[in-house]
């Protein structure tokens, strides 16, 4: 199973295909666009919260580690050093070991495979590029990284673009793509969070040869969270599934959309798009572990 996953519902999602999956027939290209530089060390939150997902240490907010501390983030506070996320001491950790690897002349690809390691994770956890793309916004307060959007204003200001960089495709991801027929979307904001992974050189076309199921992350006109609507809406999308399915236009098969969007057939979808209904809300294990076993029926009749 190849998945494609950012922000926090792909990895709720995740959580659920390790029910039925083994680790090591897992491999999930993570996106990076919203790396950032925090106080000396390189932070990635979506490849760290699929790490920790697996690994079983994710917290229940889908970022950190369960029980962490946040001694030397307030310290630092104290001191008058401001910090772009609230970082804990078990988090940290992970920062220093990839930004030491790296600096050491490794590849973001190859810290990412030692700390899957260190984790005891065996699934294949890929950045989607080990190019720094960080993903920048216009607003009307300016231009800012995403994270700052995020965490420092709240989410609050109006946005008017958003801009991903192109990296380069790996060695690695390449060959994930190459080893498999069917690819899973996670339900993650498509701009800021899949958005990133489809800019990689060669993703899109990459995409159009193998069968894609995507998890909408909207339900009619609401996102099930974060800043989706104005990220779509920057994007002049519709806000709805609808809109999802034309980003995803150009290689998607099946779209999965929740069961009350009743508006939504295969006549409103671009091309031979096909619309099937689950219940996309996770609240739980058991709803992560229903979703899952949806999206492993349709890969297993359509591949």
């Amino acid at each position: 199973m190849l998945l494609l996953s950012g922000g926090t519902g792909s990895p709720k999602l995740l959580r659920g295909l390790l029910h039925f999956c083994p680790e090591t027939q897992l491999t999930v290209i993570a996106n990076t666009g919203d790396d950032i530089w925090v106080s000396g060390n390189l932070v990635c939150p979506d490849v760290d919260t699929v790490i920790y997902t697996i690994a079983g240490v994710s917290t229940d907010r889908w970022w950190g580690i369960k029980n962490d501390t946040f001694l030397t983030h307030e310290a630092l506070v104290s001191r008058g050093h401001e910090e772009a996320l609230v970082i804990g001491e078990l988090d940290r950790a992970t920062h220093i070991f990839r930004t030491d690897i790296v600096r050491q002349g490794a590849t973001l690809t190859d810290a990412t495979l030692l700390l899957c390691a260190s984790f005891g994770v065996s699934s294949k956890v890929l950045p989607m590029t080990n190019d720094f793309v960080p993903t920048m916004l216009k607003t009307d307060e300016g231009e800012m990284h995403i994270q700052d959007f995020l965490i420092k204003h709240k989410q609050r200001p109006s946005v008017s673009q958003v801009n991903c960089g192109a990296g380069s495709m790996t060695r690695e991801v390449e060959a994930a793509l190459g080893e498999h027929d069917a690819v899973v979307i996670g339900p993650s904001n498509p701009i800021s969070s899949i958005g990133p992974i489809l800019r990689v050189n060669g993703m899109r076309e990459a995409l159009k040869e193998r069968f894609v199921v995507a998890v909408s992350p909207i339900i009619q006109t609401e996102p099930v969270s974060g800043p989706a609507r104005k990220f779509m809406e920057a994007a002049r999308l519709p806000v709805s599934s609808v809109g999802v399915a034309e980003f995803y236009a150009d290689f998607l098969d099946v779209l999965i959309v929740d069961n009350t969007d009743f508006d939504i057939s295969r006549r409103d979808l671009p091309g031979d798009v096909e619309v099937l209904r689950a219940s996309i809300i996770m609240l739980d294990r058991q709803h992560s572990e229903e979703l899952a076993a949806e999206i492993l029926q349709v890969v297993g009749q359509h591949c």
